[in-house]
């Protein structure tokens, strides 16, 4: 809305300026601050947060009143667990609603919101968002656990994937293709990597200033397996007060700053030497408002939480981060500065796989953030450390940017 309105007056200033008339342009000149990037991402994740502080207690209030508290697995299926975990047994859960809500107005009001890359992730978060809803609705109906079933919900999430995957393989803002070749070499339309011209279906890492391999139309599973494995591990990593709204923050803003940087010729092209697409740099403004929208969720769900995000929130968040590592072309890095949330989906799958193989189990409980708590750690042990983990990834995963 607000980029809407500086065009307006850029235009209007433009003709008094050229008519050597003033008039209410040049009153307003402060518009002027729209233009930049950085200051709308700022406002965009102020505002988020502002919304979630002063819209939270209302949709706490209201999400009791509906009676839809997260449903505790109990003693039989996870022991000792039950008794730590106890005090939580009514928690409002779908709190991801005031995340989304709040992402969505900021989004609206200081990006352009037909932007494809601010498109793509706001859409792929909404989607799956609705998603998560309609699993957390029927846990809270039934009074289990268990919502959809996982070959229902990993069906739906593989749809909308290959659906993301597809518009960000085929519309040429993002890809270059159906672009003039002068076009794509000038950066006009899809990536650039140093001096060369890369293919939407190239995969790239820092420590490479070259793409590691062109997938072409095979980049489209890909691209829907990094979405779905994002938004699964995020669900997975929601299992503790405030540990994967923490743990967002610092893989968002990574991935602000590197939206923001992949959209400067200059920084992209010529200093780190990483992908570049002119279109980009508005994707930092949508990262920033999930930044002050987990913040301010994190007002309300950090320990002892008064209310959960549930998979409204998690397989929302997941699908977003995924969509903008795909988007800024590191999705390989996502490895290292997602690194808790591969961490806690890698423990399931190794739990998992052992139990299936060996029948013995590799940790006490998974994800892993179980696995401590029943070693002896405090909940807040776990959360805050992990945390620490996080950032120190994020930093390390930013460093390797201007590694040879």
């Amino acid at each position: 809305m607000l980029p809407a309105i500086y065009d307006f007056w850029y235009q209007t200033f433009e003709a008094e300026r050229a008519s050597g008339h003033q008039g209410w342009a040049h009153a307003c000149s402060f518009l002027n601050l729209f233009q930049y990037i950085t200051f709308r991402a700022a406002c965009a994740g102020l505002l988020a947060f502002i919304l979630s502080v002063i819209f939270g207690p209302r949709v706490i209030r209201r999400l009791i009143s509906l009676k839809v508290g997260q449903p505790i697995r109990t003693a039989d299926e996870v022991h000792k667990l039950a008794e730590l975990h106890g005090g939580k047994v009514g928690t409002p859960t779908m709190g991801g609603v005031l995340i989304i809500g709040s992402v969505m107005v900021s989004t609206f009001v200081f990006a352009r919101p037909l932007n494809p890359f601010i498109a793509v992730c706001a859409c792929t978060m909404a989607a799956c968002g609705l998603l998560g809803f309609c699993d957390d609705y029927k846990k809270v109906k039934e009074k289990k656990s268990d919502g959809i079933s996982s070959r229902q919900k990993l069906g739906w999430q593989l749809l909308i994937a290959l659906l993301a995957a597809c518009f960000i393989y085929f519309k040429k803002e993002i890809s270059g293709f159906g672009a003039t070749p002068q076009q794509i070499a000038d950066g006009l339309a899809g990536y650039r990597l140093g001096s060369n011209s890369i293919g939407i279906g190239a995969v790239t890492f820092p420590l490479f200033k070259i793409a590691i391999i062109d997938l072409h139309w095979m980049v489209i599973p890909f691209f829907a397996i990094v979405i779905v494995g994002c938004s699964n591990a995020v669900n997975l990593t929601d299992g503790l007060d405030g540990l994967a709204t923490g743990t967002t923050i610092s893989v968002a803003l990574s991935y602000a700053f590197l939206a923001y940087l992949a959209g400067h010729f200059f920084l992209a092209t010529e200093y780190l030497l990483i992908p570049h697409n002119r279109y980009l740099g508005e994707l930092a403004v949508f990262l920033m408002a999930l930044v002050g929208a987990c913040f301010g969720f994190l007002w309300f769900n950090c320990h002892p939480a008064k209310v959960f995000m549930g998979d409204t929130g998690s397989l929302a968040i997941g699908g977003a981060l995924g969509t903008a590592a795909i988007c800024t072309k590191q999705e390989l890095l996502l490895v290292i500065i997602g690194g808790v949330f591969v961490m806690e989906a890698m423990s399931v799958i190794l739990q998992v796989g052992s139990f299936k193989l060996r029948k013995k189990r590799i940790f006490k409980m998974s994800p892993i953030h179980h696995h401590f708590e029943l070693l002896g750690w405090h909940e807040n042990q776990v959360i805050i450390r992990f945390w620490i983990i996080s950032i120190m990834l994020a930093l390390f995963g930013l460093a390797l940017l201007k590694i040879a």
